[in-house]
């Protein structure tokens, strides 16, 4: 489903929403641990913590934002929770992003 990008189709609380999305994507922690996902298709917060020489507990704060905004997702295995990309509209995003500023 193609949204119509039209100023005059979009209400302010989309206009805001796009904004707010925009600003989870404007954290340099939380692009290392997209970036990661992308690298290691599932990952418990221990494991991407060691990866990412960061702590649990800052992974955690990160991974919760990331979450509630839909672009990764979760799945419980005993008491491990592993994270994965929500869907690949994520990666295209950043893939369009990082064509956009000329890099590789």
């Amino acid at each position: 489903m193609k949204t119509e990008l039209s100023i005059d189709r979009i209400t302010e609380d989309k206009l805001y929403d796009l904004a707010e999305l925009f600003k989870v994507f404007g954290d340099s922690t939380r692009m290392r641990i997209l970036f990661h996902l992308f690298e290691t298709p599932e990952v418990n917060v221990g494991d991407l913590a060691e990866a990412l020489s960061m702590t649990v507990s800052a992974i955690s704060h990160q991974l919760k934002i990331l979450k509630q905004w839909k672009l990764v997702r979760s799945r419980r295995n005993g008491k491990q929770i592993y994270y994965s990309l929500a869907d690949e509209h994520v990666r295209l995003i950043i893939e369009m992003a990082m064509e956009h500023i000329g890099e590789d």
